[in-house]
């Protein structure tokens, strides 16, 4: 059977994306870059790479970036100015929600009508502005939460502070309007049809990928050599922001119970933490430093700042294993990442990171954060060759699986099925 005009699928020409808290321009591990930015950043790319343009809105936090910058052909950068030129916490920007919006629909202004076919929305505060833009160009909003309070404040980690209840609102807001709910894991798509009472047929479960141009194998010993670290070091390694949700206290009580456990291993351990402060680790941003030195392993650690390009590929590389000790996470990009170099890892059993890693075939999987348990993990990986061996090979191959290429298939499979939704409800409604 013919399918009508208007109800056949078509891929968007262009794309406005929303990303209010931080700029794809800025460097992942620290402040608020993290996984976020290098989403969105590889699907744009990878989406102008098809011939559609894509446009990030975001807000400026200085008076010297430019209006407008080109992140890579096809794919502009706009900085709104909203609020001071400085950048600000997560709990400041909903008043700033006001101007950003502003800022977005003036833009739009300039054009003629029907000039973006489609906003994807990234976090909730980008939902917000997502909706309201939704409703003036009328076109279909789809939204990716990346995180979600109620999941995060169900496991919050010590000394960590629960997310607002003006954030839960708003997600609710974000989850009734949006035409589309982009999950990242079966799971995400299940917390929120149980949580949010999202609708089951607008929410989609797309994996995110991993750059595999990039992210590959190489030498461990001139990795280990770049970074300044013995040929023969047992090398645990955590890379992401520095902030008690990521968890890395756990990586160092967990080496600081092997070295009880086995204290002739001190002279080859080496825990290496690369990434900067961020969310509520901003209000203690020595207190990992001194955590290491109330722990007796501050002469075993090494501190790195938020690594970027071939530099992060040398962490991966130089690893005997990459830890992901997280309390939520809604992928885990690191874990991609760390598996692609051909390095296994140990992570959290928690949100994503069970789609990320295949339990005891790329990596392992605590289902705890206890620093016994951990140990454990880590020494049955680091200290057995063989095993690591088998796990790294398997990590390659469960990591050749995600791709942007895909992720960006499944989002514009997505993005078309919203359009012709929205696109046939119109008409219907005209009738």
């Amino acid at each position: 059977m013919t399918v009508p005009l208007h109800r056949r699928a078509r891929q968007p020409r262009r794309v406005a994306v929303m990303s209010v808290h931080t700029s794809p321009l800025e460097q992942p591990g620290t402040g608020d870059a993290g996984g976020m930015n290098v989403y969105i950043t590889q699907t744009a790319m990878e989406m102008a790479r098809r011939g559609i343009s894509v446009e990030v809105f975001t807000r400026a936090t200085s008076s010297d970036q430019p209006p407008v910058a080109e992140l890579a052909p096809g794919v502009l950068v706009r900085h709104l100015p909203a609020g001071p030129f400085e950048p600000l916490g997560r709990d400041e920007l909903p008043a700033q929600l006001c101007a950003f919006t502003s800022g977005v629909l003036r833009t739009e202004a300039f054009h003629e009508p029907g000039y973006y076919d489609l906003i994807h929305s990234h976090y909730w505060l980008s939902g917000q502005v997502g909706w309201l833009a939704r409703d003036r160009w009328g076109v279909p909003l789809v939204h990716t939460a990346h995180t979600l309070a109620k999941v995060k404040n169900a496991a919050l980690a010590e000394g960590d502070s629960p997310e607002p209840r003006t954030r839960v609102i708003g997600e609710e807001q974000v989850v009734a309007e949006a035409d589309r709910l982009v999950a990242n894991t079966e799971v995400e798509a299940g917390e929120l049809v149980g949580l949010y009472d999202a609708d089951p047929q607008a929410v989609q479960t797309v994996s995110p990928g991993v750059d595999l141009s990039r992210f590959t194998p190489g030498p461990r010993a001139a990795a280990r050599a770049e970074l300044g670290l013995p040929s023969d070091a047992v090398v645990l390694a955590f890379a992401g922001r520095i902030q008690p949700l990521k968890a890395p206290d756990v990586l160092l009580r967990a080496a600081a119970q092997l070295l009880r456990r086995d204290p002739g291993l001190r002279e080859r351990l080496v825990v290496l933490v690369a990434g900067g402060p961020s969310g509520s680790g901003m209000e203690q941003p020595q207190a990992l430093r001194e955590l290491a030195a109330s722990l007796g392993i501050a002469d075993r650690t090494r501190f790195l700042p938020p690594q970027s390009g071939e530099a992060l590929v040398s962490v991966y590389r130089a690893a005997d294993v990459v830890a992901v000790p997280s309390y939520n996470e809604s992928f885990g990009l690191v874990a991609l990442e760390a598996q692609a170099c051909g390095t296994p890892v140990v992570a959290a059993e928690v949100g994503g990171l069970p789609v990320a890693v295949s339990h005891g075939v790329s990596g392992l999987l605590v289902p705890s954060h206890r620093a016994e348990d951990w140990a454990g993990a880590l020494g049955a990986v680091a200290l057995d060759p063989r095993r690591r061996a088998g796990l790294a090979e398997n990590a390659l191959r469960h990591a050749s699986r995600f791709s942007w290429q895909r992720t960006t298939d499944a989002l514009l499979a997505a993005y078309a099925e919203a359009m012709r939704d929205f696109r046939n409800a119109a008409l219907e409604v005209a009738v």
